[in-house]
C-alpha cells in the first residue's frame, strides 16, 4: 500500500481521498459513499470502523463530489455502472491497494456489487453493503422527489458545506439521474451471480429510498453466500442510527470470514 495522499489524480482530475491507519497485514476496508456522500459525510464512522477493526480504511469522493474535481451533467442512467467499472478500478490502483473489503453505502452499494460481481478482481476479499438497491423502487424515486422540493428550502445550504463549489454538481446529478423517466428500468441484478466472496448487507426496516425486497434479490442472486440484517428503528444509514450494532455485524463477519 502506497503512503497516504490528501488526493490521486484520474488523467489530471483530482479525486478526494482519506486514509485511516491500521493493521496493514490485514485488507483494507474501502468506503464508498451514498447519492449525497462525500469523504467528511461520513463523519466519524471511518475512525470508529478503524478502531473496532482493526483494519487500515481508505475513503474518496467521486468526481463531482465533495473536494474532487466536478463531473459534467446531466449523468447517464448507467452512472452507477460506469463508476464500478470504469473508475474504481483505476482509483485501487492508484491507491496502491492490494487487498480489501468493499463497503458501500446506498449508491456506494451498488457501485461494490457491480464492481465484485463484474471483474471477480482477487483484491476484493469481502463485500459489505447498507441500503443497498440493485433495482429502482418506488418508494425511492418519491423520497428523492421529496428532497428536490426540499433543495433549495435549505437542504442546499446544509450540503454546501460538505461539497462546497459542487454541490448543485452533487445533487443535482444525482437526483436528475433517479428521477428520469428512464431510471425506472435501471436494473444491476445481473451483476449478482458474478459475487463469489462472501457478502454482509445491513439494511434498516424504516429505510426510505427501499425495501426488504432489495435485499431478497441481492440474496438470491449472489453465489459467495449473504448474511442479512434488517435492523429496528433505522432507515437509510445504519452507520448513524444503529452504529454500534452495524459495527459489531461488520466486527463479527469479518472475523468469520478471517480477515
Amino acid at each position: 500500500m502506497t503512503a497516504p495522499l490528501p488526493a490521486i489524480f484520474l488523467d489530471t482530475r483530482a479525486l478526494e481521498t482519506r486514509w485511516v491507519a491500521g493493521d496493514l497485514s490485514r485488507p483494507v476496508i474501502v468506503l464508498l459513499h451514498e447519492g449525497l456522500g462525500c469523504v467528511a459525510l461520513w463523519r466519524e464512522f471511518p475512525e470508529r470502523l478503524a478502531l473496532a477493526t482493526g483494519h487500515p480504511v481508505f475513503l474518496y469522493s467521486r468526481f463531482g463530489y465533495g473536494g474532487s474535481a466536478a463531473e459534467p451533467r446531466p449523468w447517464p442512467v448507467d452512472y452507477l455502472q460506469r463508476e464500478a467499472l470504469q473508475v474504481l478500478p483505476r482509483v485501487l490502483d492508484a491507491a496502491g491497494i492490494a487487498s480489501c473489503v468493499l463497503l458501500g453505502h446506498s449508491d456506494g452499494a451498488s457501485i461494490a456489487l457491480v464492481y465484485a460481481g463484474a471483474t471477480q478482481d482477487p483484491r476484493v476479499r469481502g463485500v459489505i453493503v447498507m441500503a443497498p438497491h440493485v433495482f429502482a423502487e418506488a418508494c425511492g424515486v418519491a423520497s428523492i422527489q421529496h428532497l428536490r422540493q426540499d433543495y433549495p428550502q435549505g437542504l442546499r445550504q446544509k450540503l454546501a458545506k460538505y461539497h462546497g463549489e459542487n454541490v448543485d454538481c452533487a445533487f443535482h446529478g444525482w437526483s436528475e439521474a433517479w428521477t428520469q423517466p428512464a431510471f425506472a428500468q435501471w436494473n444491476v441484478e445481473s451483476f449478482l451471480p458474478g459475487i463469489c466472496v462472501p457478502l454482509l448487507q445491513i439494511q434498516g426496516e424504516q429505510d426510505q429510498y427501499g425495501s426488504d425486497a432489495q435485499l431478497r434479490a441481492i440474496e438470491a442472486g449472489v453465489s459467495g453466500g449473504c448474511h442479512t440484517a434488517l435492523l429496528a428503528a433505522c432507515q437509510h444509514a445504519p452507520h448513524f442510527e444503529q452504529p454500534a450494532q452495524t459495527l459489531r455485524l461488520i466486527q463479527d463477519y469479518l472475523s468469520v470470514q478471517g480477515l
